[in-house]
Parts: C-alpha cells; structure tokens; sequence
C-alpha cells in the first residue's frame, strides 16, 4: 500500500512536469487569436468581457499577471502560463484518475503485485499522455482561453468524487461532498461546462450508497440530470431573478436607495442558509446538513460574479452588456444579447415570422429609480412551420443552402416556384425552376431534420473533432465538408480513400500541412478496447465514465444546436468528452496486460506492452503534433492588432466585424497601450443600447464619438431598425438643393410656363397678393411650396372662379409631379435624412421608423480634408461632397449609429472600416 501510494505521487508529479515542460516550450509567447486577447484584456485590468462572463477566470488571471512586473509586453505570457499549469494539472488528475480506477482490477486486498503495479501506472501514463498531447486539448494548453482551466475543474471534481469513494463509510467523508459543491460554485466563474460533471458525479454517490438495481439506475440518471438542469436554468438564474424582484420593491415600491434590496436578499439568503445548517447540525440531520452546507458554498463560488457589477459600475473601457445593475447582470448571465436556439420544439428554417410580439421587459435607472422598458422582441410562427427536435432554424441564406444539403432536401420540398409578372414560373439559365424563399410550401421532414442531425451534428460537428483526436488529421484547413479541407484520417490507406478519395498525388497544401497528422487509429483503437474491458470488468465504473464521456460530448451538441457554416472550429466545446475518452484509453493498456497474462503473466511482458503502448500511442502523438501546435514564435495576432492601429491617423475611428479584427485590438490598446488615440468601434456590439452609451464617452486619448442621439432614442426597443423609403415626400426642398443642377433648367421652365399661364387667367386682377407669393418663387425657388400653389390651381373651384386654362394647367401639374418624384427619390443631404429619423413626426407613433431616402450626400470641406486626406498631387480633383446609395430596404441599429456619426463627424476624425 505504502509502494502504491509512493509511486502514484512520485510518477503523478512526473507526469505533471512533462506536460507542463511541454506546454510550456510549445505555448505562444504574447496573444493570440480569438477570445484571448479579450481575456488577457479584461483579466489585466479586470474589466468586463463577453456573456455570461469568466470572474473567477479573470482573478486567477490577475494573480498571474503581476509576474510580469510591470512589463505590459510580458502580461500574455503570464496568462498563457496560467493555462499551461492549468493544463498539467489536469493531467496530473486524470493520472490519479486513472490508477483509482485500474487499481480496482489489479489490486487484491491492498497487495499489489510488480506485475500489477506495471499494469496501473502503465496505464495512467498512456493514458494521461495521451491526453496531454492530443489536439483539442493542446491546442487550448498554450493560449489564455477558458477552456483549459475549465478542464482541471472537471477533472478535479471527478477526481474528488472517486476520492470521496474511497472514503465514503469513514467519518468526516461528506468533506468531499462539500469541496465538489465548492469548487462546481468557482467553475461557474469559469465556464459551465464543468457542470455536466455532475451526473456522474451522483452516479458514483448512487452506487457506493445503494444497490444498484436496473430501476435505480435509471432513476438515479434521470435525478442526476434533472439536478443539473435544476442547477443550471433555475438555481443559477433564479438567484440573481429573486434578487431583482426584491430591488424592484425596495426601490420603486419603497424609495430606497438603489441596491437595497439586492443588500437585504443578500443577508436573507446567507441567513438563512446558516441558521439551516446550524439547525440540521444540532438536530444531527447528516443529510440535510451536508444539502445545505452544499448549497452555501456553491453560492459562495457563485459570487463571484459580483466582481462583474463592481466593475461594470466602475464604467471600465470595456464594460460588454455593462451589467452593472440585478436587472442586467441577469440578462448578461442569460446571454440574453447572442439570441437563442430551440431545442425542443420550434420554427424550421424555410418559413417566416407571421407577426411578432413583445419579449421580456427590463429595467434601466433614471433619477426616480427603475423604469421598464421592451426587450428584443419574439417572433411568432404559424403552426406548420414548427416542429420537434428542429435542428435547422437558422433563417440566413447560406445556412438554408447547407441545411438543404446536410439534410438531403431540394428546394421544390420547401418554396414554391418564383413567377413573373403574368405569373408564370421563372426558370434559370440551366432550364431550372427558381424558387422563392420567402414562400414556403412546406417544412422539413422529421427524417430530413434528423439526417441533417446525425450528418452534420453528430459527424461533422463531433464525431470528425473526436476522429482527430484519437485517428488522425488531413490539415487545419477550415472546411465546411469539402473533402480537401479538415477532414480526419487515419493514415492507413484503403480507409483514407474510401472517404476522401485516391491520396496519392496530394497538394503540398494537404500533405506539406503541419496539422497533417496520423495517428493509424491507435489512440481509438486502444480507447475502445479500454472501454470493452472496463464495461466487462467493472460495469458501475464504466457507465460513471460512459455517463461523462456522452454528457460533455453528445449533450452537448444537442443543447448548441449549431448552424451550418460556423465561424471557427469548435472542438474545444468536447475537451471534457475526450478527457473521458482518454481514461479509456488508460484502461486499454490495463486490458491489454491482462490479455497477455493470460498467456504468461511477467514483469517482462507487462512493461513492454506498457513501452509499446507509450511508444504507438503518446509516442505517436507526440511526434505529429509537436510541429502545429508549437506556437513558440508566433506573434502574429498582436502584430496585425499593432499594424492596424498604427495605420490609423491620430484620433480616429475604426470600425470592426469579427472577434479576430477586434480582440486582439482591445488587448494591443488596453495591455500594451498602444494607441489609445484610435477608437475601436465592433458593428456587432452597435447594436446594443450599453454599447452606444460607451462609445458617447471619453476613454483614454480618444475622446467621446459625436453620436447626435440620445439615451431615450436609441434605448433597447426604440430604433432597433429603421425603413429606408424614397418616395415619401419628405425634405424636397433639401433634396433639391443637393441636386438643383440636375433640376433647376426644368423647374424654372415649369414655373416659367406656370407664370404664363396664370397671367393669362384673373389670379393678377383677383388674387393680386397670391400671384406676387408665386412670383416670389422666381428668386427663391422652393419646389414644394410650387407644387402645392399648383395643386391648388388645379382645383375644379379656383379654376372656374380665376377662368384659368384647365387643360395647360393639367399638362403642367402632370410635369410637376413627375419632377417631384424624381427630386423625392434623388440623394438627400444625411444630416437632415437622419434627424427627420430621429424627430417627433406623427407617423412614427407605431415604432415604426424611416429615413425618408436610399440615397445621401456628405458635404466636404475642402480645407479641412486637404489637410490630412487628400494629398496634394490630387487635390484639384477634390470633390465638394460625398455621394452614396444603399440597396437595403433596412438599417438596424448598428448602422443607424454608423449613419449618425457620418452625418455629425463633419470630416473632423477619420474613420476607417476593417474587411
């Protein structure tokens, strides 16, 4: 027992130094791409990232940190070695996990013999090697993400429960129990996907305390998932929901100050669950205590997202949803602004919305307290459109293309036949129907959903991520099928080709590839042997490992219900599921030395099984992965972030798209400080109404952008999009300003023809004051106050009572219309396009906005732009303004705010867009 207990910490610590040393060597010296250089951003200066946000992720990322002692440009490194420790201790827990679970094999009442000893720490080592140099989870090993402090929670927690089995009958056992509790409340600031550890967690609970029976089982795994979804959509959001019921009657029913009631729910909730655990203590309730001691400390854990209040109420640069109330903490846990999936029932692809109604309501802070205001609205479907189970929902067109293939469809399933004018179907040039797809004739299949479910969700958005893993990889080529760009292989030959095609010949892209790895199937074929003897061997631990393995794989692409098209890979979302793969993997090698014992039973045979195993699987994996994912000297994403900035004149403003044009941008400015000048506007955050308030204020050297709206114009629910109309019959004299030279000659004719035909009728003799307001026009030409003079002119009763000629006044009013509109429809100066948008005008009263023209004018000052724009070889070609048409039918937020800043920007900062 003594020897076992030696060797598992002396080899555990062993295989934690080899991972971390190659983690280490491997790691990327600075940011990288993606959701890092936000991270590193937001943990340096503990600021507030994206929903539902990382607290505890960013203190343990601000204790790193201060190793870099003050230099900015080590900060990344000190991050990213957060995650290389993270990322060795969790293979140092997966190899105690490991020899916990062999040693119920080999081991005999405590005496282990050498041969038995080989098996269980042979099989940790392959098995936690394996782990360490697989793709996924090296990957995730040498960046500042999430996911690799999310993976030790995980397999602390798992480690714990096992740990806790061995104790169970002893006093004082329940320790464990509380620990898991407390460290499920901290993942929580980390990431939830460790809290699908909790089904087998509780299935481990379940078979040391009762005997199992097939009905228990069952009913042990139908309580253990329903306690994580009581966790995870009640208790979590629930907490924080209570919390602003009580602020609301606190503050708006009361009068006190804000946070009251958030104050008293707080004292409430810990009250009560000491005086509980005090009570059950006393009463020697084990249970209920251990229950409630559980409850406290996970909610102890859980609070540290008050660290996102505290700092978003500090208005820190980058503050994302700026949940710095109950109210939008709860919508930030909810990522209440990424929208969400169905799951079980809801809209298909191919159909549209038939009307739309209100969504939830929030509340905002005013001087009196808090107001409520709309939230995003829902959309409602008609009864045929929706379904069980719908996997295709996503309503983009290049998402409905992939949703036809993925699930074998044809377009004539789905949309009726797009017809012309006289009705008849329309045909492309190949002689095909075309198809009109905001017409649906009906909806997917519930064999087509699945086929598209088991094809793209199941295969190619795990099976294909589990394959490279554990088989091998054709390159790190995103692809979205194609059969050249990021398949998994094997390296053996006939099942290469029987997939992929003949692979002789391949493109130096393919084969030259450093991602192009083959691993001959080893790594599976072990794992699944593993798995066979653990179900044959020891049923109870094998379906805890099964229950794992589907949970944080299989559940979860059920629960994100992915889209086609994806804008990265998404591999890193399974790292758990592998994991549980990987003790497979361990086992397989304790399998395979009984195996060979049978046949003869040596030190010999068994350490070399153990060598080979090291060797064919770790050894291999090793060797064709070292090269792509050694990130050693790669600075690619803060020299991009650099570059851009520096291309920027001093104050400007850059619009960006994506996380790769933006995050790394943030880090560059907010870690290393580099142009902090430059404004980084993201158009996907534009939409929100916190991220428009951050952008009207002055942060570092850039000063506040000039948005002319207000808080009460551009709040959720006002002006979340506005039609662009250009025949409304709004701002003609401005428009006609702005195109008088296209115009002028014609309407002077008209008004030219107008006088002669009036002077030839009584308006002079009659009406002497009316005929002067209309010769007035002639040095002031006013083209609306014209055509009203002649619409009421053309009157049956003026034109009887001033004799006029009815028949030349129709032909001039006729003409007249039709400059009218032609002014209505030609460019409009923005400024006043975009505040007639934002005024009172009674045709707004339903929410229902317009910008009365698709097409604008941006007056130049030619001084100005001559001084930083135009260089001067070019400056005789200065234009005197802007011209620009948009084709959309409408603008949403974000491009509102984009129109409002060209309007009001009066060419004073420079303004660039990223592509």
């Amino acid at each position: 027992m003594e020897n076992f207990r030696r060797y598992n910490l002396i080899l555990g610590w062993g295989v934690f130094l080899v991972s971390l040393i190659v983690y280490l060597l491997t790691m990327e010296p600075t940011a990288s791409f993606w959701d890092c250089g936000e991270f590193i951003a937001t943990a340096y200066k503990m600021e507030v990232g994206h929903p539902p946000g990382a607290p505890f992720f960013m203190v343990l990322g601000r204790f790193f940190t201060l190793f870099a002692g003050g230099d900015v440009s080590k900060v990344a490194v000190t991050m990213n070695v957060l995650s290389a420790m993270a990322s060795a201790f969790t293979i140092l827990f997966l190899f105690w996990t490991l020899t916990h679970l062999v040693r119920k094999f080999f081991s005999k009442d405590d005496q282990n013999t050498p041969v038995a000893m080989i098996s269980m720490f042979g099989a940790a080592l392959v098995g936690s090697l394996a782990y360490t140099f697989s793709d996924s989870f090296w990957f995730s090993a040498v960046e500042a993400e999430v996911y690799s402090t999310s993976s030790l929670f995980t397999a602390v927690v798992f480690w714990a429960i096992l740990k806790w089995e061995n104790v169970a009958d002893k006093p004082g056992s329940n320790r464990w129990l509380i620990l898991i509790a407390y460290l499920m409340g901290l993942s929580i600031g980390v990431h939830l996907l460790n809290l699908l550890a909790i089904p087998a967690i509780i299935m481990v609970y379940y078979f040391k305390k009762y005997t199992p029976t097939v009905k228990g089982v069952i009913a042990a795994m139908a309580v253990s998932v329903g306690i994580l979804g009581v966790v995870n959509y009640m208790l979590l959001p629930g907490l924080t929901a209570i919390a602003g019921k009580f602020e609301l009657i606190f503050v708006n029913g009361m009068g006190l100050p804000f946070n009251s009631g958030v104050v008293v729910y707080a004292l409430l909730l810990f009250g009560g669950l000491i005086f509980g655990i005090y009570a059950t203590h006393k009463r020697g309730k084990v249970l209920w205590n251990t229950v409630l001691l559980s409850l406290f400390v996970i909610v102890v854990g859980y609070s540290s997202y008050a660290i996102i209040v505290i700092r978003s109420s500090a208005n820190t640069p980058l503050d994302e949803s700026n949940p710095d109330t109950v109210f939008s903490l709860l919508s930030y846990l909810n990522r209440e602004q990424y929208g969400s999936n169905p799951l079980v029932y809801g809209a298909f692809f191919n159909h549209r919305p038939t009307a739309i109604k209100e969504g939830k309501p929030s509340y905002y802070k005013n001087d009196e307290g808090y107001y409520k205001v709309d939230k995003n609205r829902d959309y409602e479907y008609a009864p045929e459109a929706k379904g069980v189970f719908p996997r295709m929902w996503s309503t983009q067109d290049r998402h409905a293309n992939e949703y036809i293939y993925w699930g074998g469809m044809s377009e004539a399933e789905l949309y009726d036949v797009r017809r012309d004018a006289e009705g008849n179907p329309t045909m492309n040039q190949m002689g095909s129907y075309t198809y009109d797809r905001t017409r649906a004739i009906g909806r997917p299949t519930f064999g087509q959903n699945m086929r598209f479910f088991f094809r793209y969700q199941v295969g190619y958005m795990y099976l294909r991520y589990f394959m490279w893993n554990f088989a091998g990889r054709q390159n790190d080529i995103q692809g979205h099928g194609e059969l050249t760009k990021g398949n998994w292989i094997s390296g053996i030959k006939f099942i290469d080709q029987a997939r992929l095609g003949p692979q002789e010949d391949m493109p130096a892209s393919i084969v030259d590839n450093k991602a192009h790895n083959k691993y001959y199937l080893l790594p599976l074929l072990l794992g699944l042997a593993g798995a066979f003897f653990h179900y044959k061997k020891h049923k109870q631990d094998f379906w805890v490992v099964a229950l794992l393995f589907l949970l944080t794989g299989f559940a979860v692409l059920v629960y994100l219900n992915q889209y086609p098209i994806q804008p990265r890979e998404r591999d890193y979302a399974y790292a758990a599921s592998f994991y549980a793969f990987a003790i497979w993997i361990g086992i397989g090698v304790g399998g395979l030395i009984e195996w060979a014992s049978k046949r003869k039973r040596s030190v010999v045979s068994a350490g070399a099984l153990v060598l080979a195993s090291l060797i064919l699987v770790p050894g291999i994996m090793a060797k064709e992965n070292w090269d792509d994912h050694d990130r050693s000297g790669r600075y690619t994403a803060p020299a991009f972030a650099r570059n851009f900035l520096n291309s920027c004149l001093p104050g400007g403003i850059i619009f960006t798209n994506g996380d790769n044009d933006t995050f790394p941008l943030w880090y560059i400015q907010e870690v290393e400080g580099v142009r902090t000048d430059v404004r980084i506007v993201n158009l996907s955050y534009l939409t929100a109404d916190w991220y428009i308030e951050q952008m009207k204020q002055t942060f570092y050297d850039s000063e506040a952008l000039p948005i002319s709206m207000t808080k009460e114009q551009y709040i959720q629910g006002e002006r979340d999009f506005a039609y662009l109309v250009d025949n409304a019959g709004v701002l003609i004299k401005e428009k006609y300003e702005t195109n008088r030279a296209n115009y002028e000659e014609e309407l002077m004719g008209i008004y030219a023809d107008l006088v002669q035909v009036l002077e030839a009728s009584l308006l002079q003799q009659n009406h002497a004051n009316d005929y002067k307001a209309i010769k007035a026009l002639e040095n002031n030409m006013d083209p609306l106050r014209l055509h009203s003079y002649m619409r009421t002119f053309n009157s049956e009763e003026v034109a009887n009572r001033i004799e006029l000629d009815k028949a030349a006044m129709n032909q001039l009013s006729v003409r007249m219309e039709s400059m009218i509109r032609q002014i209505d429809a030609d460019f409009a100066p923005l400024k006043e396009a975009f505040a007639f948008m934002l005024s009172d005008d009674p045709r707004f009263q339903q929410g229902q906005y317009f910008i009365p023209a698709k097409k604008f004018v941006i007056p130049a000052d030619s001084a100005s732009l001559a001084s930083w724009v135009v260089p001067e070889k070019f400056q005789e070609n200065q234009v005197d303004q802007v011209r620009f048409s948009i084709t959309n039918q409408v603008l949403y937020k974000n491009m509102l705010t984009v129109m409002d800043l060209l309007a009001t920007n009066d060419w004073v900062r420079p303004i660039y867009f990223s592509t």
